[in-house]
């Protein structure tokens, strides 16, 4: 029986580029939820589901790309109804990761900053850089640009990059990280893992980590170009969640690099 996927936020930028990577990548689409009007057809002809718990019913894996608002209720309800989570929603609060560590216990989930296998890649070299690169040597800035539109500042990779480089030094990201700089600030502190946030025109996501010394200078770039690569390995993870036992899962357990 091929699997069925429910996409949560069908409608949205990221939605309708998965209504279109379940189906290609064998997969049922079996519904979605949308704040769009009842009457609206859904991309890729998918059924309506009124909320999010008659998704669940319908469906193996829901794939998740609304609001930070929505996770922990998100959370909630995904956990009583026994169904595997692909999360890909940014700018989650401790309260949130909370709640979705909690659905963890009763069933798989997917939760990952960035879906596309190349980012994946930087984070895996980043926590290694970071474990090879002496903080009292090496000072690390991470700068990002997204489109205008995005709420969430620094972005969910930049975030997921600043930790797997803080994991490599022994270290939690929330003790040493810097964002927004203004004003006199004085100088910088050994160990400071600082981040630059751009926001304009369409772009889809660039990322670099830089490790800056007083001898040389390293810099890890990863530029998207297309949102497709997102929604591919959100699909992606869906396909691997199915059958899993309950747990919290990343990227890199997908691709195998660990």
């Amino acid at each position: 029986m091929s699997l069925r996927i429910g996409i949560a936020g069908i409608t949205g930028r990221m939605g309708r580029l998965l209504a279109a990577a379940v189906p290609a990548s064998g997969a049922v689409l079996a519904g979605g939820i949308s704040r769009t009007d009842a009457e609206t057809k859904l991309p890729g002809d998918a059924p309506r589901c009124a909320d999010l718990a008659a998704l669940a019913g319908a469906c193996d894996v829901v794939i998740d790309f609304t609001h930070a608002s929505r996770a922990a209720a998100h959370a909630g309800v995904l956990a009583g109804a026994g169904v595997g989570w692909v999360l890909g929603t940014s700018g989650l609060s401790g309260t949130d990761e909370a709640a979705v560590d909690r659905a963890a216990r009763s069933i798989p989930i997917v939760y990952a900053a960035n879906f596309a296998p190349g980012v994946n890649l930087v984070l895996a070299l980043a926590e290694r850089m970071g474990a090879a690169l002496p903080a009292e040597q090496y000072d690390v800035e991470i700068l990002e640009m997204h489109h205008r539109q995005k709420v969430d500042a620094p972005s969910g990779t930049a975030i997921g990059i600043g930790r797997a480089v803080a994991a490599g030094r022994g270290v939690a990201l929330e003790d040493v990280m810097e964002s927004g700089r203004h004003g006199h600030t004085g100088p910088r502190k050994t160990g400071a893992i600082g981040f630059a946030a751009l926001r304009g025109g369409q772009v889809v996501g660039e990322h670099s980590l830089i490790f800056a010394a007083g001898t040389e200078q390293i810099v890890l770039t990863h530029r998207a170009f297309d949102r497709a690569s997102f929604a591919d390995g959100a699909v992606r993870a869906a396909h691997w969640l199915a059958g899993r036992q309950p747990g919290l899962y990343g990227m890199a357990d997908v691709l195998g690099m660990r």
